[in-house]
């Protein structure tokens, strides 16, 4: 999303003054600078397994869907995608090569039912568009333009997250 000048969150596992992976520290500034880091670790935290996982709640809270392009069949990611159907959210996977263990998350999701197909760009719309819970009242404005740009006018109707 920064290389096509979108809104950016990151979700940090430690305090904010601790970026990880280490080597991730200019990426995660860059992110600060033009979007929005978020943690609710106080400054300091270490990131553990634990505060990863719990951050894979956040996630999915935050994420109108959680699309899942690479991740072994027993990743943090997967908590991310059971979060997310917790909380009723659209979950979708990118299909990959039978022979590789970084699609193997992605195609079980897909076997068993867990997740929708995502092959293109409208794949990831339609998980979006589809209303899960009717009480959410979140706008997305329409494709093409920035999140947090449009404020619709009185009558408009917006798409639901």
């Amino acid at each position: 999303m920064l290389a096509a000048s979108g809104q950016t969150i990151a979700v940090l596992a430690g305090g904010l003054d601790r970026p990880y992976p280490a080597g991730h520290s200019e990426l995660l500034n860059r992110i600060g600078d033009v979007g929005l880091l978020v943690s609710e670790l106080p400054p300091g935290a270490a990131p553990t397994r634990h505060r990863f996982l719990a951050r894979n709640r956040l996630l999915a809270a935050l994420s109108g869907a959680t699309v899942i392009p690479e991740a072994g069949p027993r990743s943090g990611s997967m908590t991310t995608v059971i979060a997310a159907r917790e909380l009723s959210r659209g979950v979708g996977a990118v299909p990959g090569p039978v022979t590789s263990v970084a699609s193997a998350g992605p195609n079980e999701l897909i076997k068993q039912g867990f997740a929708s197909l995502v092959t293109q760009p409208s794949d990831v719309i339609d998980l979006l568009d589809a209303d899960r819970t009717p009480d959410r009242t979140v706008t997305r404005p329409e494709v093409g333009r920035e999140f947090g740009h449009r404020h619709p006018s009185p009558g408009t109707p917006g798409r639901s997250l």
